[in-house]
This record gives structure tokens, C-alpha cells and sequence, in this order.
């Protein structure tokens, strides 16, 4: 049987394009629990495009995986799930009878044995007919989240979610902010299943902060949105002191909202004052002749909210000096932690 791990650090080496629009958290997503399913099952999945789905529409995999996560629980005498699925696994075609009997029993196995949020449910045509594949795919995250705990292989998300819960655990909590209930679920090995989510690190991808650099370095404006790095991994956004984590996955830098995940460029679209108000920053072109800021100027900024004489900026920020990207040397940070799924 092939190596998972191997599967999955090689497969960080493959090129993919860059996703721009709102659910380009999605895409990611689809591209890891791709590598995941392909490292457990050899399946050869496709992680973009409607093919991922496609894969999956049968529902064989589904329950499959579903059958393998119940051994693993019983192995360990776990008190869920109990009960797999039965199914059929021969001459599935995608959209038939058997194939909507398949993933419909998959769902209820979610629902009944794991006790999977409605929030993350998904129904039977949004996979079979693809409609929802952002519900698809964030209840295969939660399945994979909760096979974790009972030894079996996850997808890198997963593990950067370990990761970032041991060192919030080891983070003294000064703050009155009351943090999101944790989970501290112990993971267990169980013989003849993968070891429990082995460290898959690619060695293709450039540094972390190389690429956070790039990210920011996008928006144009003379004002940009400070990110201060407190730790490796751990950044300070904003005039607050809201700590935010950062992972690679593949050649996407992810994060950590709530109880999901986001890419680093549309979180800093929907919290960049900038980048909220103009649909240009990216485009220092378009911007000739509609705003020069004088930084030699002695008249005084104007105030946040008040518009610029001459000028079209809808940028509501005060004029600050751009902070570059450093490590900070001040007391300990106080991570803030949100309750709650992201994107639903």
C-alpha cells in the first residue's frame, strides 16, 4: 500500500492557480480533503473543478470511509459511531437510484452515529447534482475532524487545527474574553489503521512570512492595513489586539476563523477598510489622476469620515504610517477565539 504521507507532501508540489473570488476557501478545501481521500483510499480524485464532486457522486467513498471511521471506533471501544452503513460498491453510476441511496445513507450515518451539526449537513442533490458543493465539503472537514480523534489519517487543515488548539492550550489565558469551548479529546493509535495525523510538511513552498509579505504588498494604497508578526504562524491585524493564525496549504496561505478556515486575501478583503471600499487597490493605474496623497503636504489629514476635496476615495481611515511586517517584542498576546462555523 502506498505511503499517505508521501502522497500527500508530494502532492503539495503541484502547481494550482490562484483563487480570487469569496470561495476560494472552498477550493482550497476541495484540494486538501482531495489529497486526503486519495492518500487513504487511492482514489486519484481531482481537487478542483467540478471533479472532485464528481468523484464522490457515486457515494461508495463515502460510505466507505464511514465503515473504516466505525472500526476505528470500535477498536478503541469509543462511544461513537457504532453502527456503519451498508451499501452498494459495484457498477455505481453517478445520479442513479443506487448512487442517491448511497450518499443518503452516508448522510444519515453523519447525522445518526456522529452526531454531525445540522449547520454542516449537506442534502443528497447537492453532491449527486452538485448544487452545494460549499455543504459538501464542510461536512467531510467535520467527518475528517472526527475520525482524527480516533487515530485515523486527516487532511492538513485538520492538523493545523491540532496544532493551533496544543499551543492555545499552552498560552497562559490572561484575557476576559471567555474562549471557545475546547476540544482536549486525547487521540488514540489503533492497529491497522493509519498512524494519527502524521506531520506532512512540504518543502517546496516558500516561508510563511515571504508569502503573507506578498499578500499584503497586493493593495497599493498609501495606507496599508497592519499585520504585525507576533510568532511564527501568529499575526496581529488592525489598530486591535486581535491574533489571528496563519498556515500554509500548499500554495495557499489559510486562516484560522471560528471553527474554519479562510484565505489570507479574502479575510483582508472583507477587513482592510481599503480593500472594502475600493475594487481598484490591486490596480495602481486606475488610480492615476483620482488620489495623490502628499506625505510632505503640512496640511493636515482630514478626519476619519469626512471626504478628501477633489478626490473620489471612499476610504473612511485616517492616514497612518504603513507598518511593515515585524516581530513584536511586547508582553504576551491574548489570542481572541470566535465560536462558530465560518462561511456558513
Amino acid at each position: 500500500m502506498a505511503n499517505p504521507v508521501a502522497g500527500i507532501a508530494g502532492s503539495a508540489a503541484k502547481s494550482v492557480r490562484p483563487f480570487r473570488s469569496s470561495e476560494a476557501y472552498v477550493e482550497a478545501m476541495k484540494e486538501d480533503l482531495a489529497d486526503w481521500l486519495n492518500a487513504l483510499y487511492s482514489l486519484g480524485l481531482p481537487g478542483s473543478g467540478d471533479g472532485f464532486l464528481t468523484g464522490l457522486a457515486t457515494g461508495t467513498t463515502l460510505c466507505q470511509h464511514a465503515n473504516a471511521v466505525t472500526e476505528a471506533a470500535r477498536a478503541l471501544a469509543a462511544a461513537r459511531p457504532t453502527r456503519g452503513v451498508a451499501f452498494q460498491a459495484h457498477s455505481v453510476a453517478p445520479g442513479s437510484f443506487m448512487a442517491r441511496d448511497n450518499v443518503a445513507s452516508f448522510i444519515g450515518w453523519c447525522r445518526a452515529e456522529l452526531g454531525v451539526p445540522e449547520v454542516l449537513m449537506f442534502e443528497t442533490e447537492d453532491l449527486v447534482l452538485r448544487k452545494n458543493e460549499k455543504s459538501v465539503v464542510l461536512c467531510l472537514l467535520e467527518v475528517a475532524r472526527r475520525g482524527a480523534r480516533l487515530g485515523l489519517l486527516a487532511p492538513r487543515l485538520v492538523q493545523f487545527e491540532q496544532e493551533i488548539e496544543r499551543e492555545l492550550r499552552a498560552t497562559p489565558q490572561v484575557s476576559s474574553v471567555p474562549a471557545a469551548e475546547e476540544d482536549v479529546t486525547e487521540i488514540a493509535t489503533v492497529p491497522g489503521v493509519p498512524t494519527r495525523t502524521p506531520r506532512m510538511t512540504p518543502n517546496d513552498l516558500r516561508n510563511l512570512d515571504e508569502l503573507v509579505r506578498e499578500i499584503l504588498g497586493r493593495c497599493t494604497c498609501p495606507d496599508q492595513f497592519p499585520m504585525i508578526k507576533v510568532s511564527e504562524g501568529k499575526y496581529r491585524v488592525g489598530d486591535s489586539s486581535l491574533l489571528i493564525f496563519v498556515r500554509v496549504l500548499r500554495s495557499h496561505v489559510m486562516v484560522r476563523v471560528g471553527g474554519g478556515w479562510d484565505t489570507l486575501e479574502h479575510y483582508l478583503d472583507k477587513h482592510d477598510p481599503c480593500r472594502c471600499s475600493s475594487s481598484t487597490h490591486r490596480l495602481p493605474q486606475q488610480r492615476t489622476g483620482t488620489f495623490s496623497p502628499q506625505r510632505g503636504s503640512p496640511t493636515p489629514s482630514p478626519r476619519p469620515g469626512s471626504p478628501v476635496p477633489g478626490s473620489e476615495r471612499r476610504s473612511s481611515r485616517p492616514e497612518v504610517t504603513p507598518i511593515s511586517l515585524r516581530g513584536t517584542k511586547e508582553g504576551p498576546e491574548t489570542p481572541l477565539r470566535f465560536p462558530g462555523f465560518w462561511g456558513l
